[in-house]
């Protein structure tokens, strides 16, 4: 219990904190009602189901996780992903989906793998969120427009088929729409409600409206969904089989990287707006619980929220307290005013999810990666966004993690030099030695980097440069930081290669680690005992 060891340890669990944590922890639950219902929508279940899964995420991240202020409950990064799986499997292959997410992110937590996620590229996260961002504000315009429903099975089919409909469009539900828009967006310029967040001005606003005036052809969580239950979410084991276990294993993947990246930033901005640090393997254990636990109440996956942790900052939240008390709060609105659900339009929650779209879609920083960012990461970010629109985002992630991984370890390659070393690059190492110059039948050549398979290349087209064969060659691997299997086989191969031609090798300078690996793999037994040196100049000395 990570948050809460460290609350207590910073004396943030002492009484005169309570208030603060209460304050904020009723704010963002009143925040997070809106989003769970928006979120659970749009990925083809119920509105209550996000609520529950707000409460019980919530409160399991909020005492097992690796922040403080961490707010979790699900977010729109999974709106993609969980709507493709509910189509296809069904609720109930959601939430066995999501159960095996939990149990991937607990693995990852236990392994020590909080701190590897961190370092996928920066073009990669920025191409596939704006991509879902993307996905996310077509996917409203039914219900924003009150269009009809339309079909297909790609991006591009299902735009087509709306820009077909768009003429349909219900010019009240619009309206509607326009207006909770509006508030969302502007609502804290309004004197007066200028501290009550924007989508639950939105919400209630265009509600009331919508019970006072009863306009025709607006739909609402009554006419979609029946309105949402008065009471807590009950236990219940999902009904799962193997087939459907083996099924799910890749979607199950995707929710558990979605959710442990997404969980991290969010996890990062935290550290960064309260000065905090937070155990990232931890996080993903916590996180892991949460997604494990949530299913068997009725909800679904679960992560860090962004904006409901920046928003838990902001209002004075700083121990887990305002975590379970967001949880509570969506308990007491559930058994008091879930009866008034029922107006609710789901026009305003379409506007809600516009405005997250966009804050999804990054669209600032996207463009100054494509105008500032050196052209392989634009590419590398083009082709995520592209494929994560057009395509699936489990195909995006990979790919562009792939594309980022052979980008890396090219430049890697390209910063190992091998090069043949004269006298002026060796004087200080030759006169500690008593040596004036390098015989005329010994050829020194140096290598600086990492000898590693994507660098052989370069080591084999040094040697080739030689144009000839010296009684001796040095070969330097002072600066050598470690060298892998392909490194060493080709080391072998040259030096078996140079033995052939009656040339002598010699090896200095290799650190203890590469000596280790140059032993374990014979290499010092091919070129004998003798010929492996501290440094240079002792080669020399000793070829002389």
């Amino acid at each position: 219990m990570f948050a809460i060891w460290e609350a207590k340890k910073t004396g943030f669990l002492n009484k005169q904190h309570w208030l603060r944590n209460l304050i904020s922890g009723v704010i963002v639950g009143v925040v997070a009602l809106p989003l769970g219902m928006a979120f659970a929508i749009a990925s083809g279940v119920k509105p209550e189901q996000g609520i529950y899964t707000s409460i019980i995420a919530g409160i399991i991240v909020a005492l097992f996780g690796g922040s403080r202020l961490q707010i979790a409950g699900p977010t729109g990064a999974f709106i993609v992903v969980l709507a493709g799986i509910t189509a296809e499997y069904g609720f109930a292959g959601l939430q066995i989906a999501t159960i095996m997410a939990g149990i991937i992110l607990l693995l990852l937590g236990l392994a020590k793998m909080g701190s590897v996620i961190k370092f996928i590229p920066d073009p990669v996260i920025i191409g596939f969120t704006s991509g879902i961002g993307v996905t996310i504000w077509v996917g409203q315009w039914k219900d924003f427009f009150g269009l009809p429903a339309v079909s297909g099975e790609h991006f591009h089919e299902k735009v087509f088929h709306l820009l077909q409909v768009f003429p349909q469009l219900d010019w009240t539900t619009t309206g509607i729409a326009f207006i909770s828009l509006f508030l969302v967006i502007f609502s804290s310029k309004i004197p007066g409600i200028k501290k009550i967040p924007g989508p639950l001005v939105a919400l209630i606003s265009v509600t009331l409206i919508q019970y006072f005036f009863h306009f025709e052809g607006i739909s609402t969580i009554g006419t979609a969904f029946g309105g949402i239950p008065q009471g807590l979410p009950e236990f219940a084991v999902p009904d799962f089989t193997l087939g459907q276990v083996i099924s799910l294993i890749g979607p199950a993947f995707t929710i558990a990287m979605l959710g442990a990246i997404e969980s991290l930033l969010s996890a990062v901005v935290a550290d960064g707006m309260a000065g905090t640090r937070h155990d990232s393997n931890q996080e993903l254990i916590g996180q892991g619980l949460a997604n494990i636990a949530t299913p068997f109440f009725g909800g679904f996956a679960a992560t860090g929220a962004i904006a409901r942790t920046a928003t838990n900052i902001r209002n004075g939240g700083n121990s887990p307290i305002s975590g379970v008390i967001h949880s509570l709060t969506l308990i007491m609105i559930l058994l008091v005013l879930a009866p008034l659900a029922v107006h609710i339009p789901l026009a305003s929650l379409a506007a809600i999810l516009f405005v997250v779209a966009w804050n999804m879609s990054e669209a600032k920083h996207f463009l100054k990666i494509v105008k500032r960012a050196p052209r392989a990461d634009v590419v590398i970010l083009l082709i995520t966004f592209g494929l994560t629109v057009f395509a699936d985002l489990v195909v995006a992630v990979n790919i562009g993690v792939i594309l980022a991984t052979l980008h890396f370890l090219r430049r890697m390659a390209n910063s190992v030099e091998v090069k043949r070393s004269e006298k002026k690059d060796l004087a200080e190492e030759l006169s500690e030695q008593g040596i004036d110059k390098i015989p005329d039948n010994v050829l020194v050549y140096t290598i600086e980097g990492p000898f590693f398979f994507a660098a052989v290349e370069n080591f084999e087209r040094a040697l080739a440069g030689t144009n000839t064969y010296p009684e001796t060659l040095i070969i330097g691997l002072k600066w050598v930081p470690f060298i892998d299997v392909t490194g060493l086989q080709t080391l072998e191969e040259v030096i078996q290669d140079l033995h052939h031609h009656n040339v002598r090798v010699m090896l200095s300078g290799a650190n203890g680690r590469v000596s280790k690996k140059l032993y374990k793999a014979g290499i010092f037994d091919l070129v004998g005992i003798e010929n492996h040196c501290t440094n240079i100049g002792s080669a020399v000395r000793a070829a002389s």
